[in-house]
């Protein structure tokens, strides 16, 4: 039986932190050998972290960075190892290292460069122009790159029409709702139509505005999943891949022959690795999962919380923090922040600050202390009347003839912002900010009041989807964690008497369909009235958010989960008289 142990190493680099990159790598080659791996694959720019952005223009960068995946060739004796690292030739690659018996046996260039959405490759690489087949035993390999893989007639189909039967994706697929089964349904698609197994390989991990989800994935030829990586958890997939029935469909595609003699089995490079194979023993503890077995994606509310706990939980450890602090008002938004960091950093590293103003209902208090009795987290108390009081003294004179109006809102939201800064500046806590996208989007937000943190946990989650994910995370628990009145009571600022969103707003359940369609799916003003909403409503919401770019790009960064967040997704000139109503 000719077969082929591969294992997938699903790894959290660290943007920038190459001595700990390489000491993940190492660590991970060490466990593919314990279990007489013969080849063992990792993400895209492994060494440097994904995406290293305009670090890669910096020469030292890149030295270091050669550097870097010279100390893993070493760890290489009696395997052989795929890593993504930036090569330097005549410009800079995204580039494979091959790597075995601690020598760079070839190097692969990566030939689909991404130039949307949150990716700038343009910026930074040339693209590759080769795509050799790789011998490994009697098997011939592909190893190709990220989004080499999601064109047809790319280096995937050229590297399987010269003979490759495995091809070895590297990638730093970033993570977004129905992204996963989207990438598995095209992936399955390449292995059917090429008669190959395809691994992919995926990093995991936050970055910035960015969670990978890992997912690593591996399918036979007939396009069947055959072994996955956990998602959002570092993972090492290993899979012995039988491949006789590679030849059997091969032999049943006479297509396929007309292809091979079109594009010419001798163009394409053919390198040999030598490589010793070795006995295949399970070691104690060490015995490999049956290939049928791995876990199947998570539903899309879990898939949903779990992203945002792991992007938070890289942000605010990856950058130097330990703590966090989140200002609380009794509100959905700040509950569901609460929770999240409660899982993701731990509860005794998550702070509540209630800071009632002369506004601030009985039951807002009652909600805060409840939330925080249910999570068990610290809340403390800090009056904000005194201080708002002094500002209306202090400004009495010159607004003397003016009728109370936003301002005086505001002051109340950049006072409570003044707090959580000096509580952040003093214990060195990280405030995480609690608006969501819908409110984002139309501005109904402080600029240096709510705003005011370092990161926004659920900037790119809507209104609706909130209250999804706080009655998933009671469900999920058996128990109330957020507490009832939370989700039943009217959304409210509390800045003025009697407050109320939809004094302002459109219902958020007419709103964010508004929202997604405008931001997301680029409808202009006549499509969105398709969707039953008046002319007056869809107008207002526009000019809102058009009027509101300044505001956003003052705004924390925050979490990625749709196809289009606000910010690098989504580049609109703050300077702009388009009106498209």
């Amino acid at each position: 039986m000719r077969s082929l142990r591969i294992a997938l190493a699903q790894i959290n680099p660290t943007v920038g932190d190459l001595n700990g990159n390489v000491a993940k790598i190492t660590e991970y080659i060490q466990k593919a050998k314990k279990v007489h791996t013969d080849v063992v694959v990792f993400p895209e720019l492994a060494i440097t972290g994904y995406p290293p952005e305009d670090l890669v223009l910096k020469s030292q960068f890149i030295d270091d960075n050669l550097e870097a995946l010279r100390k893993v060739r070493k760890q290489t004796a009696g395997i052989i190892a795929v890593v993504g690292f930036v090569d330097r030739k005549d410009d800079i690659y995204n580039a494979a290292a091959v790597l075995s018996d601690k020598r760079l046996l070839d190097t692969y260039h990566k030939m689909y460069l991404p130039n949307y959405g949150v990716f700038d490759e343009y910026r930074y690489f040339q693209a590759g122009t080769r795509c050799p087949v790789y011998g490994v035993h009697d098997t011939w390999i592909g190893i190709n790159i990220c989004e080499d893989i999601w064109y047809p007639e790319g280096p995937s189909r050229i590297q399987a029409l010269a003979g490759a039967e495995i091809i070895l994706n590297i990638n730093a697929s970033p993570y977004r709702i129905g992204k996963g089964k989207f990438r598995e349904t095209m992936l399955s698609t390449r292995a059917t139509d090429n008669a190959v197994v395809v691994a992919y390989v995926n990093t995991v991990g936050g970055q910035d505005e960015l969670v990978f989800d890992g997912q690593s994935i591996v399918l036979d030829q007939n396009g069947s999943v055959i072994a996955r990586g956990r998602q959002f958890e570092e993972d090492l997939v290993i899979v012995d891949l039988d491949l006789k029935g590679i030849l059997i469909k091969r032999l049943h595609a006479p297509l396929r022959r007309q292809e091979v003699t079109k594009i010419g089995k001798e163009a394409v490079e053919k390198i040999v690795i030598p490589h010793e194979k070795k006995p295949r023993r399970k070691k104690a503890g060490k015995a490999l999962p049956p290939s049928q077995q791995y876990p199947e994606p998570l539903e899309q509310a879990e898939e949903i919380y779990r992203a945002l706990a792991l992007g938070t939980r890289d942000y605010v450890r990856k950058n130097g923090f330990e703590r966090s602090v989140i200002g609380l008002s009794g509100g959905i938004d700040s509950a569901l922040v609460a929770a999240i960091a409660v899982d993701a950093l731990g509860r005794k590293n998550v702070t509540g600050l209630f800071m009632p103003s002369p506004y601030t209902s009985k039951q807002s208090r009652e909600d805060v202390y409840a939330l925080g009795k249910t999570l068990g987290v610290r809340i403390k108390e800090i009056p904000i009347t005194t201080v708002f009081k002094a500002y209306l003294a202090a400004f009495k004179k010159e607004f003397t003839g003016t009728a109370p109006d936003v301002t005086e809102e505001n002051l109340q939201a950049r006072i409570r912002g003044n707090i959580l800064m000096a509580f952040s500046n003093k214990f060195k806590w990280l405030v995480l900010t609690t608006g969501n996208k819908s409110e984002m989007s139309v501005g109904y937000a402080t600029l240096y009041g709510d705003m005011a943190g370092g990161f926004a946990v659920i900037k790119d989650v809507p209104k609706t989807m909130v209250y999804e994910l706080c009655r998933w995370k009671n469900i999920h628990e058996g128990k109330t964690v957020i507490p009832a009145r939370i989700f039943t009571k009217e959304p409210s600022a509390e800045l003025k008497p009697g407050q109320k969103d939809r004094d302002t707003l459109p219902p958020y359940s007419l709103l964010d369909p508004i929202l997604k369609a405008y931001i997301e799916e680029d409808k202009g003003y006549r499509e969105i009235l398709s969707l039953g909403c008046e002319p007056s409503c869809a107008q207002e919401v526009i000019r809102m958010i058009d009027n509101s770019e300044y505001k956003r790009r003052q705004a924390p960064p925050g979490i990625k989960i749709s196809e289009r967040a606000l910010g690098r997704d989504r580049r609109v000139p703050i300077t702009n008289r388009y009106k498209g109503y």
